[in-house]
C-alpha cells in the first residue's frame, strides 16, 4: 500500500483547518526533483509572481517564455527578482504558447504553465496535430479542491475543457481523473458518475452515460479506481443521503471524484464551491505528454502553488510508471 502523503482524507469527525489538505500537499511535492515548467508568456504580476513563488519553495524550475521586454516590465512593476531564472524570447503571446511547448518536445520542460495569455492560445499550441503534445488520451481539466469542512479533498472533472463530451470522451476522462488521484496517493479512487438523480432514467440522457461507465470500468476499459452512478450530488458526497435513498455503493457518501455531466455543470459546482464555500481548486489538465499547470488571476496564492504541486506529484508518478516499464 503507497505511504499516505497529502490528501488521505482525514476522519470523518476531524475539522480540518483551511487550506490543511493543500498545505500537506506542497510539503510532500517539496520532497521531490524540482518540476522543470515551462511559463507561457509570463507578462502580469500574477502569473510571474506565481511562477517565483514555487520556485522559491522548491516545486518548480520555471522557464520564462515570452517577450523579454514585457516579461521585464512585469517583474520590474512586482519588484520581482527575475535575474536568476532562464528565459527564452518568444515575440507575442501565440509564439509563447508554441515555443513552450517546444521545449517540452525537446525534453528541456516537464511540464507547461499558463501565463497572461488565454486559456484558448495555450491549449491551441498544445492539441496541435503535428507540434504538439497530443496522446491517444482525449485532453481533460480536474480542479483539485480543498473544501473547508469536508474530510477529503475532490477532483471535479471536467469544468474547463470539454464543452459536451461524448460517452467515449468521458471515458478517458473518469481515467485521466483517476490516474490524477492515484498519483496524489489518494487511498482509494472513488468516482461518482454526477447528475440529477441517482436512478437511470431515459429522459435524462447523463445517467444513462453514468450507466455505461459504470459497465465499461465492470469490464476494465476504465480501471485503477471505483466507478458509480448516476448519483446526485448529495448521496455522492454525503453518507446520510445515501443512506436516505438506501443506496449501497463503495463510492455512494464517500466520493473523492466527481464526474461532472458537461462543462457548465462543473464549472458551476467548482464555482459555487469556492465563492460561497470558501474552498480552493488547484486546476491541471491533464491527457497530454506532460502536466499543464492552468491558473486564473483570481486564485490565491495557496492555490496556486497546489496547482504547481499537483503537475509535480503527477510527473513523479510519470516518472515511476516508465521506470517501471522499462524494468
Amino acid at each position: 500500500m503507497p505511504a499516505s502523503i497529502a490528501l488521505e482524507p482525514l476522519s470523518p469527525h476531524a475539522q480540518a483547518p483551511r487550506h490543511e489538505k493543500y498545505d500537506r500537499l506542497i510539503a510532500t511535492a517539496q520532497a521531490l526533483p524540482k518540476l522543470r515548467v515551462a511559463v507561457a508568456h509570463p507578462c502580469d504580476e500574477a502569473s510571474l509572481g506565481a511562477a517565483l513563488e514555487a520556485a522559491e519553495l522548491g516545486l518548480i524550475e520555471p522557464i520564462l517564455v515570452g517577450p523579454a521586454g514585457k516579461i521585464a516590465a512585469a517583474a520590474a512593476a512586482a519588484r520581482l527578482d527575475i535575474s536568476a531564472l532562464r528565459q527564452v524570447s518568444a515575440a507575442h503571446s501565440h509564439a509563447a504558447a508554441a515555443k513552450a511547448v517546444e521545449l517540452v518536445r525537446c525534453g528541456e520542460a516537464d511540464a507547461l504553465m499558463k501565463g497572461s495569455l488565454h486559456t484558448d492560445e495555450l491549449m491551441s499550441a498544445v492539441v496541435a496535430r503535428d507540434t504538439g503534445l497530443r496522446t491517444a488520451r482525449r485532453i481533460s481539466h480536474c480542479f483539485v479542491m480543498d473544501v473547508p469542512g469536508h474530510p477529503d479533498a475532490l477532483i471535479i472533472t471536467d469544468a474547463a475543457i470539454n464543452i459536451a463530451p461524448s460517452l467515449e470522451d468521458k471515458c478517458h476522462i473518469v481515467q485521466n481523473a483517476i490516474d490524477l488521484a492515484n498519483a496524489l496517493k489518494f487511498e482509494e479512487a472513488r468516482v461518482a458518475v454526477l447528475s440529477a438523480m441517482e436512478t437511470v432514467n431515459p429522459n435524462v440522457p447523463s445517467t444513462i452515460e453514468a450507466a455505461a461507465l459504470c459497465k465499461m470500468a465492470d469490464r476494465g476499459q476504465i480501471t485503477g479506481g471505483i466507478v458509480d452512478g448516476p448519483l446526485a450530488l448529495d448521496n455522492a458526497i454525503d453518507l446520510g443521503s445515501a443512506a436516505i435513498k438506501h443506496i449501497t455503493s463503495p463510492v455512494a457518501g464517500r466520493a473523492n471524484i466527481l464526474v461532472v455531466p458537461d462543462l457548465e455543470a462543473g464549472n458551476m459546482l467548482a464555482k459555487s464551491l469556492t465563492f460561497l464555500a470558501g474552498a480552493d481548486a488547484a486546476g491541471i489538465v491533464l491527457g497530454a505528454r506532460v502536466p499543464i499547470i492552468l491558473t486564473s488571476r483570481a486564485d490565491s496564492k495557496t492555490t496556486r502553488l497546489a496547482s504547481c504541486a499537483v503537475a509535480s506529484l503527477l510527473a513523479d508518478a510519470r516518472r515511476a510508471m516508465a521506470k517501471a516499464v522499462e524494468v
